[in-house]
């Protein structure tokens, strides 16, 4: 019994989010990822929070990987990627299109020297056309998508600022569909024996998982409806014990609203006046939600007003903070949090992978590694002797590891 990807072997040029996020998961799934860093090291490895010598913002994206570090100026360091490549089944990079080509390490170059190589490049607006060269982030990306003029529609006068929302969505998207195209070109490989180009772009992925593009380009008038199902308006309310639940999803929707009147029996709110069409439930929306309020407060437990909610097919959740998620018996018996170690006597909590395979185990935490701490390590198993790797440290071709 073997890990899922166990065997695959994975040349991480990637940093920050989006890239690290990829090969971290294809590395959760058994894969073993050499991890190549420039002098100045991964920009991810300055988040907070740090601990010692550990930034646990980057723990979280890369334990378990191998780390080398390589100053890709020097021919040296790019004739060692090219023997990583030669014996490597996939790369993944997020540069900006064309970097890697500036060190004849872009796509051509690679498969010529592995033709089965996959090359996945997740980049902001993909590898060809007019905005190809422009820098991306999480926050840009999801201003460019339409995503962020949704959440400022949303939430109306209250983002006075217009800040984005909590969540890097256009990085950990991008790079889940990065493992999605990954996994999908490795089948490809297996059929056909070929490798390829894998290209993802940040804002076609956030087109992509935006379940209410559909009604943003028809350009319909809803009459009050709430957007696709709704889910997005699902209300807040308070239990008497100052807990806070959500109920999925909104009863201004038509569909909706007969489901909150039949769960609480009041079969007379689909008659009021105030509440008969959507238009009107959201104009009433106070109305609305005090009477739902009041009848969510005659529940002493979560326990019973989940029954009640979900004999019409409806789902309530309690609010609760990621510590109180963690500290939860469905985590504990789950395992969805785990400890890495922090490099520095204690441990850093993170999230446990979210697939359970039934016949295939899947590798521990692993260690998040220092810049470079795997120099000497990969390149022995490259064939270098302790000559030559002394070599490549004293010249700078090679990082020595930082801790």
């Amino acid at each position: 019994m073997t890990a899922p990807l166990e065997g695959l072997k994975v040349l991480d040029f990637t940093r920050v989010l989006a890239g690290p996020h990829c090969t971290k998961t294809l590395r959760d799934l058994g894969a073993e990822v050499v991890k190549i860093e420039p002098p100045e090291g991964d920009g991810g490895r300055t988040g907070q929070p740090i601990l010692g010598p550990m930034s646990l913002y980057f723990a979280q994206q890369n334990a378990g990987k191998r780390a080398m570090s390589l100053d890709l100026n020097f021919e040296e360091a790019r004739d060692v990627v090219r023997k990583l490549c030669a014996e490597s089944d996939i790369l993944v990079e997020n540069f900006r299109p064309g970097t890697l080509d500036l060190f004849n390490l872009g796509y051509d170059e690679v498969r010529e020297i592995n033709p089965s190589i996959i090359y996945v490049s997740l980049s902001g607006y993909g590898q060809t056309g007019p905005w190809r060269n422009r820098p991306a982030y999480a926050p840009t990306i999801q201003a460019e998508s339409g995503w962020t003029d949704i959440v400022k529609r949303h939430f109306g006068d209250t983002l006075t600022s217009m800040e984005n929302d909590a969540y890097n969505h256009g990085d950990v998207y991008s790079g889940i569909q990065g493992v999605v195209a990954t996994l999908a070109a490795v089948v490809h490989r297996n059929r056909t024996g070929e490798g390829q180009h894998v290209d993802v772009a940040m804002t076609a992925t956030m087109l992509w998982v935006n379940d209410r593009v559909s009604y943003e380009l028809a350009g319909i008038d809803v009459e009050g409806e709430p957007t696709a199902l709704s889910a997005p308006e699902s209300p807040m309310f308070q239990m008497p014990d100052g807990s806070h639940v959500t109920i999925a999803a909104s009863p201004v929707s038509t569909n909706i609203f007969s489901r909150y009147c039949a769960m609480m029996h009041r079969n007379d709110l689909l008659i009021d006046p105030r509440f008969v069409t959507a238009d009107l439930r959201r104009e009433n929306w106070d109305a609305l939600h005090a009477e739902v309020r009041s009848w969510v407060m005659t529940f002493r437990t979560m326990e019973d007003l989940e029954a009640q909610v979900s004999s019409v097919g409806l789902a309530a959740g309690t609010v609760r903070t990621v510590s109180e998620i963690a500290e939860s018996e469905w985590a504990i018996d789950r395992g969805a949090i785990r400890e890495v170690d922090d490099r520095s006597g204690g441990v850093a909590r993170v999230p446990a992978p979210p697939w359970i395979f039934e016949k295939s185990p899947l590798p521990d935490a692993g260690l998040p590694p220092f810049q470079g701490e795997h120099n000497t390590e990969v390149l022995t198993e490259l064939g270098f002797d302790e000559a030559a790797i002394a070599g490549l440290a004293k010249t700078g071709i090679t990082i020595e590891p930082r801790s």
